[in-house]
């Protein structure tokens, strides 16, 4: 296979995987800003979501203020920003339209609709609801890989596509999980008093917070099946870091990397093999207390930098260079 089209099969699935993390991460937030809660804190959880992306600087040059309208407008249409959904919907549409040729009809016409429909939201943009345009977003991305799972060869485009999807679920796993708990110690403030200032109860409120990180990854329902009692930080990052039947979990993306690239390898696989197979015993064989012990954002700072330079190689071995693109 070409690089160029090995390129823009790995880059589809990737925007489009980002498009879908994106509407969830802004969905969730949009809806626990609803509920009761110190101002200051409702700033930063906005803050939050440009965190995650390293966006505050490229936020910040246009807009004075952080708050839900602003950060739901760039994070949405601005198309100066590369993360935006409206960004990703239209490269996941351009790189399938080069490879028209490699993927299913379906496939193609299932991108192509997608951004076809985006424009007519666009039109009525300040008439939009937030939460259905996010849904659309989220119904749309699972509608494509339904699609591509149903009607494609399980051939290298296929594998291509996948390996894209995962390196991208994987990253974005991380960071949820690592800022979500970055926040837990501005939330120890609330729940250590009863009630705080403003009528909020602190305990209540502490709930919403690791509930919605567990809905931002669709693991609420999962996490309810598993434990059956209250939401924990502790029992989250078990789920989200190590549970293998959880498809979004950190353990479940290495694991499905490592299949993929056996089916793939070449000449200049042996390293990015390496780099899996060493990233997958250092999950195998740690646990949730020695994650703890070690302090969980130094775990996830570690875990992002070895799959993103997992997804560099990857890169320099099949697809086309960032400098030549």
């Amino acid at each position: 296979m070409l690089s160029r089209t090995a390129d823009c099969l790995y880059w589809m699935a990737r925007y489009t995987e980002r498009a879908e993390n994106t509407a969830r991460m802004l969905d969730v937030n949009h809806q626990t800003s609803l509920l009761p809660q110190p101002t200051e804190f409702l700033e930063q959880s906005w803050k939050k979501l440009l965190t995650i992306s390293k966006l505050e600087d490229a936020f910040l040059s246009q807009y004075d203020v952080v708050n839900r309208e602003n950060v739901l407008d760039f994070m949405i249409y601005e198309t100066s920003n590369p993360s935006s959904i409206v960004s990703c919907l239209y490269a996941a549409r351009e790189n399938a339209r080069v490879i028209r040729g490699k993927i299913t009809s379906e496939v193609w016409e299932t991108q192509n609709t997608t951004w076809l429909e985006l424009q007519r939201i666009l039109e009525a943009r300040h008439q939009a609801d937030p939460s259905r345009l996010l849904e659309w977003v989220k119904h749309r991305c699972h509608l494509f890989r339904g699609v591509m799972h149903g009607t494609m060869l399980k051939n290298e485009a296929f594998y291509f596509i996948n390996i894209g999807t995962l390196l991208e679920r994987a990253d974005n796993t991380a960071r949820i999980l690592e800022t979500k708990y970055e926040d837990q110690a501005s939330l120890k403030v609330l729940s250590s008093n009863k009630t705080t200032e403003d009528g909020t109860d602190g305990e209540f409120f502490d709930f919403y917070h690791w509930a919605a990180l567990l809905r931002s990854v669709s693991a609420f329902e999962i996490y309810r099946q598993i434990y059956s009692d209250q939401v924990t930080p502790k029992q989250v990052a078990q789920l989200l870091i190590f549970n293998k039947q959880m498809p979004r979990s950190l353990v479940c993306c290495v694991n499905e990397l490592i299949t993929l690239m056996s089916e793939v390898k070449n000449q200049q696989s042996k390293e990015i093999e390496r780099l899996l197979g060493k990233l997958k015993a250092s999950l195998d064989y740690s646990d949730i207390d020695e994650v703890f012990e070690q302090g969980l954002e130094e775990f996830i700072e570690a875990f992002l930098e070895r799959i993103n330079h997992i997804a560099d190689e990857f890169s320099n071995a099949y697809l086309i260079p960032l400098a030549v693109a």
